[in-house]
């Protein structure tokens, strides 16, 4: 099963360039890298991310990795979140993000 990580460009940035993040800030100071399931992805960007362009949506593989862990966040729906860095071969894909009148274009996920 596929889980998604939307990266700001810095963010992107510095995954291609170290071939490991800690992830954003929330994910810092919360301790482990916040991903989203299909279903929840677009509405974590509209909570976090509006109006915000040049973001990247990056796949992430969930299934048999031991680090991401399904935990209760926003009213009740389970999350996946990655307990350790985020390496640039966890990324199965990515694209771009585009901002298209205020909203986030997705790529079929």
């Amino acid at each position: 099963m596929l889980v998604y990580k939307i990266f700001r460009t810095a963010e992107w940035n510095e995954l291609h360039a170290n071939g490991t993040t800690l992830g954003a800030p929330i994910d810092l100071a919360d301790g482990y890298i916040h991903l989203s399931s299909a279903e929840t992805v677009k509405e974590t960007a509209a909570k976090y991310f509006a109006g915000v362009s040049g973001l990247v949506i990056c796949a992430v593989e969930a299934d048999g990795n031991p680090d991401i862990k399904w935990e209760p966040a926003r009213d009740g729906a389970l999350f996946p979140h990655l307990y350790r860095r985020m390496r640039i071969e966890d990324v199965v894909w990515s694209k771009q993000l585009p901002l298209v009148g205020g909203l986030h274009v997705f790529p079929d996920l």
